[in-house]
């Protein structure tokens, strides 16, 4: 494997997990704007730990999948011949079309379900909503920093 090519994974990886970390940084944002009380960071977060250091495990489970996604990313960018920023910006939206029905999951099974960031997520158009917003902030950041 030839350096470049490790040198565009990590490039990847870290544009991953940075898209990530602005998606989580603008959280606070969107749900003012939308007022769903909706959180990645929480959902993550709570459900590997319900103590005071949910934050801290929901922030770096939300970087590394971002820095998963990347990879994939740069995977596909190699093999296929789409512009880099549409590419990232399908990918993303794509996904969240994809897994958001994995929120009857989220509403059944998750051990925080109606604690604060974790709302009922099946029918919540606000939510849906957000979770749009966010994978497109995501593609857009990963896309220009891959």
């Amino acid at each position: 494997m030839s350096a470049l090519v490790v040198n565009d994974r990590l490039r990847a990886a870290a544009a991953g997990a940075a898209a990530a970390t602005a998606w989580a940084v603008q959280e606070p944002f969107d749900q003012w704007l939308m007022r769903c009380d909706y959180s990645d960071v929480a959902l993550l977060g709570k459900a590997v730990t319900r103590g005071a250091r949910w934050r801290v495990a929901g922030l770096a489970l939300h970087a590394a999948n971002g820095a998963v996604f990347g990879l994939v990313f740069q995977e596909l960018r190699r093999r296929i011949d789409v512009e880099s920023r549409r590419l990232a910006l399908g990918m993303a939206l794509a996904e969240h079309v994809t897994l958001y029905p994995l929120g009857y999951f989220v509403d059944r099974y998750h051990p925080a379900h109606g604690a604060p960031g974790i709302p009922r997520l099946i029918g919540n158009r606000r939510a849906f909503a957000q979770a749009t917003w966010r994978h497109a902030v995501f593609g857009i950041v990963l896309g220009r920093l891959a």
